[in-house]
């Protein structure tokens, strides 16, 4: 099989694209359950090939697991099985993690997610503490069974602001990009 120079330039992009950014793990299309269990493993194995700390551990695999789930449950590209599609990138560059997914988020929800995640980042830790417990007390769910944990979960595991871009596709969709990023000498300096 001949394959073509286009062909191959493309994959040797992608690959230095991969390797100059730290990204370990790159994945497009559904999320479901197992898929998920997939990539926590397949990080658990990376940050134990690290030797990294167990507090670090515990945070990136909490962050991941939450990222996947709103994966799955909240794209609004989904498959017959309701299954959710999207993009999910995981990579390590100079002591921090990132943690990067996006999906399609039909337009009438844009509004909603871009105002919980400006209260989100707004949020000092005592207030995301609290937030969190309130979501918990009074949350509603969601046509798709969330409560709007999630978010805030993240932002406390993570410590840092959620980094977010909407792109728009066309009049019914954008294309959402979370990018979560988990500092490790930060994380080793408060334990």
């Amino acid at each position: 099989m001949n394959l073509s120079f286009k062909f191959i330039k493309s994959v040797s992009n992608i690959y230095d694209e991969m390797t100059n950014n730290g990204f370990s793990l790159v994945y497009f299309g559904e999320f479901s359950h197992d898929i998920t269990m997939m990539f926590t493993s397949m990080a658990e194995n990376d940050m134990d090939k690290r030797s990294e700390e167990k507090v670090i551990k515990k945070k990136v695999f909490h962050v991941l697991v939450e990222i996947l789930q709103n994966l799955n449950r909240h794209s609004d590209e989904m498959n017959d099985a309701k299954i959710g599609n999207g993009l999910f990138i995981i990579g390590m560059k100079d002591d921090i993690y990132y943690i990067i997914s996006s999906n399609k988020v039909n337009a009438k929800h844009k509004d909603s997610l871009e105002t919980a995640l400006k209260q989100v980042n707004a949020a000092s830790r005592p207030e995301l503490k609290e937030m969190y417990k309130k979501q918990i007390k009074d949350g509603k769910l969601s046509d798709k069974g969330g409560a709007g944990l999630g978010l805030i979960d993240i932002a406390r595991k993570s410590g840092e602001q959620l980094n977010y871009q909407f792109l728009q596709i066309d009049e019914n969709y954008y294309f959402f990009i979370l990018e979560v990023e988990i500092n490790t000498k930060k994380i080793e300096k408060e334990c």
